[in-house]
């Protein structure tokens, strides 16, 4: 049992940490090649991809989605959606995709005269399930070597949740100490009381039997 206790706490803190790895911001700092748009029919990915833009027909079975086309400090490419989240999840209440295509067409550069950007995106990049990074938003920085900034926004949200979790925490240890922890002691008593009096009265059973004075 404590097996099977330790491998559900596991999954599920696993389950929280990859919630919170894919939903909050990141920021690579990133050379923008190229930009283009695409039509595309979500399938078993869908949950990956964000509702229609804000204004549009949301039960188009498709549509078209901007990309970002960029290569990392490493040279390693990496390619990022840009799509509304309008008042769906998560909240950033993104509603400039268009906005922000332009900015990123205008910031395009070549590995002769790159020019970085620091992009803010949040989700996660898999080819084989065809899942890309939503960008949030893009700005010009000084090099490959410029800071990504301090993540405030991260830091206020998990501590926020870590003070949710310990006081959770502490009031289920109160609440299971004055109200569990007395009932679990109370059934062990009349158990235990339940197996003395099945034990005397098998004892009494053996002497009537004439066996003795009791196994």
């Amino acid at each position: 049992m404590a097996y099977i206790k330790w491998a559900f706490i596991a999954i599920f803190w696993s389950l929280v940490a990859a919630f919170f790895h894919y939903t909050l911001p990141q920021v690579d700092i990133v050379r923008i090649t190229d930009t283009y748009e695409k039509r595309i029919d979500p399938g078993e990915n869908r949950w990956f991809w964000a509702s229609a833009d804000v204004g549009s027909d949301g039960t188009v079975p498709n549509r078209d989605v901007f990309f970002i086309q960029t290569r990392r400090v490493g040279d390693d490419v990496m390619v990022y959606r840009n799509e509304d989240t309008g008042w769906g999840w998560p909240p950033y209440f993104k509603f400039d995709t268009s906005n922000l295509q332009a900015e990123a067409a205008d910031l395009r550069s070549t590995a002769a005269a790159p020019q970085y950007v620091a992009l803010k995106h949040y989700g996660w990049r898999n080819e084989f399930f065809t899942i890309f990074p939503n960008a949030v938003s893009v700005r010009p920085v000084d090099g490959p070597d410029a800071p990504k900034g301090i993540p405030w926004l991260n830091i206020v949200i998990l501590t926020l949740f870590a003070a949710f979790v310990y006081a959770v925490w502490v009031r289920w240890r109160r609440f299971r100490r004055a109200r569990i922890d007395p009932k679990l002691e109370e059934l062990q008593d009349s158990w235990e009381a339940t197996e003395d009096a099945v034990a005397e009265r098998g004892n009494r059973l053996w002497r009537w039997l004439g066996f003795g004075g009791g196994r």
